[in-house]
């Protein structure tokens, strides 16, 4: 039987410009689930974000999947390590700096 476990990384955290979720130790799990919502987004205002792995959630690399959103996305990912995070950042649509308020939770199964 496979353990499941979500936890909650970030709520409703805002963020100006740039954007780090807290790492998350997972490395009894085979696959994980990133949630990402936005919450009453400025028109315009989006996130780029970047899955990173890290081995001992001090050094970061990025791991090579993307998110962009406006609104609500997700993002799969397997053969991670030790531990994740989300970086990134939060634009406008012509490319300004912006500020955005973010939820993400992380759905993981092994």
């Amino acid at each position: 039987m496979k353990t499941f476990y979500t936890s909650v990384i970030e709520l409703r955290q805002p963020f100006d410009q740039v954007i780090e979720t807290h790492p998350y130790e997972c490395g009894w799990a085979d696959e994980a689930i990133f949630f990402v919502e936005l919450h009453d987004p400025e028109p315009g205002t989006g996130v780029e974000l970047r899955v990173q792995i890290s081995p001992d959630g001090i050094r970061w690399i990025d791991e090579g999947t993307d998110l962009k959103t406006t609104s609500t996305t997700f993002s799969r990912v397997t053969h991670f390590g030790a531990f994740l995070r989300l970086a990134g950042t939060a634009r406008q649509a012509d490319g300004e700096a912006a500020s955005a308020t973010v939820s993400v939770r992380l759905a993981l199964k092994g």
